[in-house]
């Protein structure tokens, strides 16, 4: 599914093109999930288990709170870069007009990254890695905002390359805004 939606928009991907894609019939992917949304939401329990074992992966081996930030934002980034079925996944889910399982659990897991996100800030501010007046919730909002405007670009058409030169020097500037 990831890589079928890697190529094209995810709504439009079908069953049959994603049996073919695992080499099974139809009916043999029917007999794993009942619907095309039970598909969908496998998928995103997939995407949430890796991305978030590779947050925490990140945030375990750094040695403070700050190398943690900027260890989860290359995480993710190289998270995108290895799959980048993701966003497209992730954008169209958010895009739908009404609430379904799949949309549901992508914002259940959207909380659960800023919560994460906000842990390591409160981590870094006990530490005074950076300032006692950064505001928690909208730095974590902002992390993840920066991840989304490269994901975004890079979506747009930009070159990879220039998108991946991109990286360090908004990381750069996101953990300058908020040093002590």
């Amino acid at each position: 599914m990831l890589a079928l939606a890697a190529e094209r928009n995810p709504a439009d991907v079908t069953t049959t093109e994603i049996a073919k894609a695992m080499n099974v019939t139809q009916g043999a992917l029917f007999r794993h999930f009942p619907t095309k949304e039970a598909i969908r939401l496998a998928v995103v329990e997939w995407i949430e288990a890796q991305l978030m074992q590779r947050l925490g992966a990140a945030r375990e081996a750094a040695p403070d709170a700050l190398a943690a930030l900027e260890a989860m934002f290359l995480a993710h980034v190289q998270f995108i870069r290895a799959f980048p079925g993701v966003p497209h996944l992730i954008f169209a889910e958010l895009q739908q007009p009404e609430q379904s399982p799949v949309s549901q659990h992508v914002q259940k897991i959207m909380q659960r990254y800023r919560q994460a996100l906000s842990e390591v800030l409160s981590s870094a501010q006990a530490a005074r890695l950076i300032r006692q007046d950064v505001e928690l919730a909208s730095a974590a909002v902002l992390f993840l905002g920066a991840i989304q405007g490269l994901v975004i670009q890079f979506l747009l058409g930009g070159a990879s390359s220039a998108v991946d030169k991109q990286v360090p020097g908004v990381l750069q500037l996101y953990l300058a805004g908020l040093k002590a």
